[in-house]
């Protein structure tokens, strides 16, 4: 429980700073029909007062691993509502997007999720109502940093769910004990790497700067400047970051001779559960897919040098309702539905998220479980992403620095810089 609450601390520095186009905002508030909550009504009053709309469907986007359980709480809430439902599979990063499109085609989600990076852009485009009903019961029962995780300017939006990072699975039968370091890495890989049979020590994520946000800051590259917020300050392709991306690169020859393309989620997946991977970074959504069927434990990734922790990014992921829905009601009523305290311990259970409620910490199933607490010593020493509109245009050009330098030995500063000029030339072209 320690780590639990040193964990907490990380995220309080995840303020969003955006501004919200008035005519949108108040375009998307006049969309909200259900009565605000009052000073001193407490959750089962607010919920109360709250009707589904006559003859309400909802279609909740949410990821392939949450598929389990957000069905078992769809049919939870049509059974004590009398709402109908349709489930759409969504990967979270790509749900704003795609609500900008089908949001005004009358064929978005009224319910969807997705990281609270992409909140000062989802906010400015006014495609979200805000939390308005359930407000004051969610500043009382959600962890404060995700609050203002889910939160824009003083208006808060989401129904926070879940916070995350990623951290190192390690297959017990195959590694008795977690690698403290990544020489720790290279040596296992010595004695267990097979090309011909496709075995490798440690497989991760190889072009995705979600995952190896670490190896651009660990040494004390960053993103933005401020602790996130300053657009203007770059730090990428700082020399910190050069040194530390060029052991990135060396990862290749030492541990993992594989180009970018040869590895996705459920390529690792199905490495990790039959054991010709070893270890595999990955985050809490991933414990379902190998639960029961490999011997495992979750650790803190290896230190990158001795004494130099590795950084992973740290996430909080929301319920957020559609400006475009036809049934705020109804969507606002599930929202709160999908992240009280039973909801959220049951999705840990199911899935391995982590809970974003305060009330959730001391519950059996989260505190004796050691999947959680790995992926918690992990958030220790984690960074939030930037939750800045330009946040957006990183992803791009840091993802295609990574396979370039990976991938075609490309030069480690050449492609640093490289990758800021287009951050910076994106940046001023959406200005």
């Amino acid at each position: 429980m320690k780590a639990f609450k040193k964990a907490l601390t990380l995220v309080f520095a995840m303020i969003v700073v955006f501004s919200l186009a008035a005519c949108k905002k108040e375009d998307a508030t006049a969309k909200s029909t259900a009565p605000a909550a009052t000073t001193g009504t407490g959750a089962a009053n607010a919920e109360d007062a709250v009707k589904p709309e006559e003859g309400a469907k909802l279609l909740v986007w949410e990821s392939r691993e949450q598929r389990p359980f957000v069905e078992e709480k769809l049919n939870e809430f049509k059974e004590k509502y009398k709402v109908d439902f349709e489930f759409g599979e969504m990967a979270a990063p790509d749900s704003v997007d795609k609500i900008k499109t089908d949001g005004p085609a009358g064929l978005g989600a009224d319910v969807f999720v997705f990281p609270h990076d992409r909140l000062g852009g989802a906010v400015n485009a006014g495609l979200l109502l805000p939390n308005d009903v359930f407000e004051k019961q969610t500043k009382e029962e959600i962890m404060a940093p995700a609050v203002s995780a889910a939160s824009s300017k003083g208006t808060l939006y989401g129904f926070p769910k879940e916070i995350e990072t990623y951290a190192l699975f390690y297959n017990k039968g195959l590694v008795p004990t977690p690698p403290k370091t990544l020489d720790d890495v290279r040596a296992f890989a010595k004695t267990f790497n097979n090309a011909a049979e496709k075995k490798y020590a440690y497989v991760f994520d190889i072009g995705n700067f979600y995952f190896n946000y670490g190896y651009f800051t660990t040494l004390g590259g960053y993103v933005f400047g401020q602790e996130g917020t300053d657009p203007n300050d770059i730090g990428l392709n700082k020399p910190e970051a050069v040194e530390s991306m060029t052991i990135f690169q060396g990862l290749k020859t030492d541990v993992l001779p594989l180009k970018s393309s040869d590895l996705n989620a459920d390529i690792m997946t199905d490495m990790f559960t039959k054991g010709t991977a070893a270890m595999m970074v990955d985050g809490p959504w991933r414990v379902g897919a190998v639960k029961g069927k490999v011997d495992f434990a979750i650790a803190k990734l290896p230190e990158l040098q001795p004494g130099k922790p590795m950084k992973s990014f740290s996430g909080v992921k929301a319920w957020y309702v559609s400006s475009y829905t036809k049934f705020p009601n109804a969507a606002k009523l599930f929202a709160r539905f999908a992240s009280t305290k039973e909801a959220l311990v049951k999705n840990n259970q199911m899935t391995g998220a982590l809970p974003a409620r305060n009330d959730t910490k001391e519950a059996p199933e989260i505190a004796n479980n050691p999947m959680v607490l790995g992926f918690l010593e992990q958030f220790d020493n984690s960074t939030p992403m930037p939750s800045i509109p330009e946040m957006n245009q990183v992803w791009g050009p840091a993802g295609g620095a990574l396979g370039a330098i990976w991938n075609d030995g490309k030069d480690v500063k050449g492609e640093l810089d490289n990758a800021v000029t287009q951050i910076q030339t994106a940046i001023k072209a959406g200005q």
